[in-house]
């Protein structure tokens, strides 16, 4: 995702914030530092105007928060479209039967490395990095910190993912029977688990390369590479299908991956040679290299966590009969969309928390955080009261053609009624898990409360597929992820950002019963008119629903209604020079890069 010019469309012309801080166009005369570039410098040279300065800093940073929202949603969106077109395309090439459940066995692979590299684990962990390097190449370390980030971590990392990719496809018969004990067609699983092996490497370095292009507010490329990724794997599909089966939706997504590395590295080395003539001074520090390792492992475990929650589901449903590994799938990808496109915010305000911690401002950070879980939080109860109230109707306008029956689209809808129970709590964990990790530190605490949560969600499920089936799956997977948001709000504080604990509390205790009542009256809406098609249904529960939950917000006083959402993105105040003092408990963040690049 790339921060662009308001004139450009791939940030090659004229940049804002590139690196924190103010920059000239290259090749330029730079023009002397404004006040804001001082003090971002650490130069007490240009002192800030008490009133002037501050303003005309948050009325530029607001804007440029705006237009990086902008563009990651459109292109969010873009994706996320194109990730319903490959889920119907799959549909309708394959059905909801065994063929298709053997494929999602080995979609099992990417969804992991998703979420691993791309999403949460590698991103939490370099984000920061990258931002601390940013903020010291500000302070005019010797050398660039950035290039010399990338020369200690990079061919490690590269060699790692290699190195995993091949043990997966080493390894796919042991782990297809690990995943699905009871699936059907064991070899098809197999063939298709070793063509997506593949994205474990394709994957790490996309994942590399769009946390230091977020760290460096560049956020065009990263929210472009699921467009890239999806258009990949349907284009596969469609070519090969015929041939070889849904083995071709595997091998889509062996080229899906290839292509999310090229829509990013173009603009990765953009940033990277602008600073070329500064040698990197790269020297090992066996002091920092511990802390380093611990970063990585806690981010990793943690999101590996988190995604095991799908191996529960796809071993419990292997089990019931053909096709519920594939009702739980398609639920789950429709259910999941508000999340994640509330999430999108938390995505485009990460790197500005982890460079205020950076820089010891926590009331910075604290703030930012609090306005970003009171806006995710709204936007994903809206969505889920919408997936709730409308859900037969969705499922039928996306797949309900060729091979998805009818029969198939209620057994969808209800499991995707019962997973948008747990959005919220899905939300809250992705919003707070960025905090605990944002300065840069190892944190064992959010790994512990996903493992509580996790167990819950096995104990919950195994209780439960027996009485209520695929259905019982999903109630047990929005607990479990319900308990892991209750701890990780319970324990922020000094382990963490430090919100203000009641204020979050408050916002979600309003929105909460909000989302609730609109979605009983979007139920109600889109019922009173089903003979007039799924399509006109669902536009009217769905317009019912926006409608109820955004008066009820107002009345209620909830933070990032519609009438707030553009003072929610607007940044929080910039650092006075008293608020700056306002350190964290454990002051500036205690990584060091393995490295010295200011010998």
């Amino acid at each position: 995702m790339t921060t662009t010019s308001p004139h450009t469309a791939d940030g090659t012309g004229a940049r804002h914030g590139a690196d924190g801080g103010g920059a000239g166009a290259a090749g330029k005369a730079v023009a002397p530092p404004t006040a804001a570039a001082a003090r971002d410098s650490g130069s007490a040279t240009f002192p800030p105007h008490p009133e002037t300065a501050p303003t005309a800093e948050a009325r530029s940073s607001g804007r440029f928060l705006a237009r990086a929202a902008l563009v990651t949603a459109v292109l969010s969106v873009a994706g996320s479209v194109l990730g319903l077109v490959r889920d119907q395309a799959l549909a309708r090439l394959f059905g909801a039967g065994g063929e298709t459940d053997a494929f999602l066995v080995a979609w099992t692979v990417p969804e992991f490395a998703a979420t691993l590299l791309i999403e949460d684990g590698l991103a939490f962990a370099l984000v920061p990095m990258f931002s601390l390097a940013l903020a010291r190449r500000a302070r005019g370390a010797t050398g660039d910190p950035v290039r010399a980030l990338v020369a200690s971590t990079l061919p490690g990392l590269a060699l790692a993912f290699t190195a995993a990719g091949a043990l997966v496809a080493v390894a796919a018969p042991v782990l297809v029977r690990a995943l699905a004990p009871g699936l059907p067609d064991h070899a098809l699983a197999v063939d298709c688990t070793r063509l997506t092996a593949t994205c474990v490497v394709t994957f790490g370095l996309a994942g590399y390369c769009s946390a230091a292009l977020r760290a460096h507010r560049r956020f065009l490329a990263p929210a472009a590479i699921y467009v890239a990724y999806n258009t990949g794997i349907v284009a596969v599909m469609f070519v090969l299908g015929g041939r070889w089966g849904v083995r071709s939706a595997a091998a889509g997504v062996a080229v899906g991956g290839v292509l999310m590395v090229a829509a990013q590295l173009p603009s990765l080395l953009r940033r990277l040679k602008r600073h070329e003539g500064e040698r990197p001074s790269v020297v090992a520090d066996d002091a920092a290299r511990p802390l380093a390792v611990a970063l990585f492992a806690t981010v990793l475990l943690f999101a590996l966590c988190r995604q095991s929650q799908v191996l529960i589901e796809r071993f419990l449903a292997s089990g019931l009969p053909s096709g519920a590994i594939s009702h739980l799938n398609y639920a789950q990808k429709v259910a999941q969309i508000p999340m994640t496109l509330s999430l999108m915010l938390c995505t485009v305000t990460f790197p500005v928390v982890a460079r205020a911690l950076a820089d010891g401002d926590t009331e910075r950070a604290r703030d930012r955080v609090e306005r970003d879980v009171a806006l995710a939080a709204c936007l994903v109860l809206l969505g889920a009261a919408t997936v709730v109230a409308c859900a037969p109707q969705i499922v039928q306008l996306l797949f309900q053609r060729g091979a998805f029956t009818a029969a198939d689209t209620a057994a969808t809808a209800g499991v995707m009624r019962v997973y948008a129970l747990g959005l919220l709590g899905q939300t809250v964990v992705g919003a707070l898990a960025r905090s605990y990790f944002s300065a840069g530190r190892a944190s064992w605490y959010p790994l512990g409360a996903m493992a509580v949560g996790v167990v819950a969600t096995a104990v919950a499920g195994a209780s439960a597929v027996g009485p209520w089936g695929v259905s019982g799956i999903a109630a047990a997977n929005a607990a479990g992820i319900t308990v892991t948001a209750a701890l990780l709000l319970a324990g922020m504080g000094p382990r963490s950002v430090p919100v203000r604990l009641r204020r979050v509390l408050g916002d979600l205790g309003r929105a909460v019963p909000a989302a609730a009542v609109a979605t009983g009256a979007g139920a109600l809406a889109a019922d009173r008119v089903t003979g007039a098609g799924a399509a006109v249904s669902l536009a009217v529960g769905a317009a019912t629903v926006g409608g109820v939950f955004a008066l009820l917000c107002l009345v209620l006083g909830v933070r990032g209604v519609p009438g707030t959402v553009l003072r929610t993105v607007r940044p929080v105040r910039p650092p006075s020079p008293r608020s700056v003092t306002q350190r964290h408990p454990h002051g500036r963040s205690r990584f060091r890069f393995p490295f010295r690049a200011d010998r």
